[in-house]
């Protein structure tokens, strides 16, 4: 009787251990150690050619090929949402979503509340007027009605122009409809990235628009934003953006040498 209860427990310790070994098995196939990571990615796509919507409501442009890149590169996953610009910003301070890519332009003001990659694309400001605007530069517009995106560069070198509270810069939450409110005579001028004021041209032949460049506008850098501290994801970023600088993915999708 000892003997078969002896032999029982040891099929039953042997099965144990077959099932142990299947169940860990099961977790390694199906856990997190086989899928690639996700990021979210928050943007405002109306900021064509950085990025925007297509006739089939997916988010396209510069800042998604070259993220994507890599994410290929350093073999994570992203998770593209448009959430609008100013919730770009909240949404990374939370923690409800990972990266910011909406041709964020990199600033010492807006280091000092989150991190940012090395850049991957060179922009600067232009001004955009009317076709019959006697106007011909930033200093003639330190009295006039401007129109620009919300907390985007060109606001704030409205700002540097006529101050910080003026009454006659008017923030939009993108800069088509900035350009929209200068041909509805709204305001005298607008203020804007070059990428996307030469796409909006583009997309509107018909439109009498002209543009000016002025030499007191800085060129501008575009960077990927995380959340200030996040060190992991921020060198993750700038590992896979070497890589597609130096095999020339970054050149491919932006068309420049930068």
């Amino acid at each position: 009787m000892k003997r078969n209860l002896m032999v029982l427990l040891t099929i039953m310790a042997a099965f144990t251990l077959v099932l142990a070994g299947c169940g860990s098995k099961d977790n390694t196939s199906s856990g997190e150690g086989d899928s690639k990571k996700v990021y979210k990615v928050g943007t405002e796509a109306t900021f064509a050619p950085i990025v925007s919507l297509d006739d089939k409501g997916n988010i396209v442009g510069i800042d998604v090929d070259v993220l994507q890149a890599i994410a290929d590169e350093m073999d994570f996953e992203v998770k593209w949402e448009s959430i609008g610009w100013e919730p770009v910003f909240q949404t990374i301070k939370n923690g409800e979503t990972d990266i910011g890519g909406a041709g964020i332009t990199i600033t010492d003001e807006r280091k000092e509340t989150f991190d940012f990659t090395e850049p991957y694309y060179e922009s600067q400001l232009l001004i955009v007027v009317k076709e019959d605007s006697k106007i011909q530069s930033l200093d003639e517009l330190k009295d006039k009605k401007i129109s620009v995106q919300i907390n985007a560069t060109g606001h704030m070198a409205a700002k540097k122009l006529q101050g910080e509270s003026s009454p006659n810069i008017f923030a939009f939450e993108n800069q088509p409809i900035a350009i929209q409110e200068m041909l509805n005579g709204n305001v005298e001028a607008a203020i804007g990235d070059n990428s996307v004021v030469y796409e909006y041209i583009k997309a509107h032949p018909n439109d009498k628009i002209k543009v000016i460049k002025d030499d007191s506008f800085e060129k501008e850098y575009y960077g990927f934003m995380v959340q200030k501290g996040n060190k992991e994801l921020l060198d993750k970023l700038n590992e896979g953006l070497k890589k597609i600088k130096e095999n020339g993915k970054l050149k491919e999708i932006t068309g420049s040498d930068f």
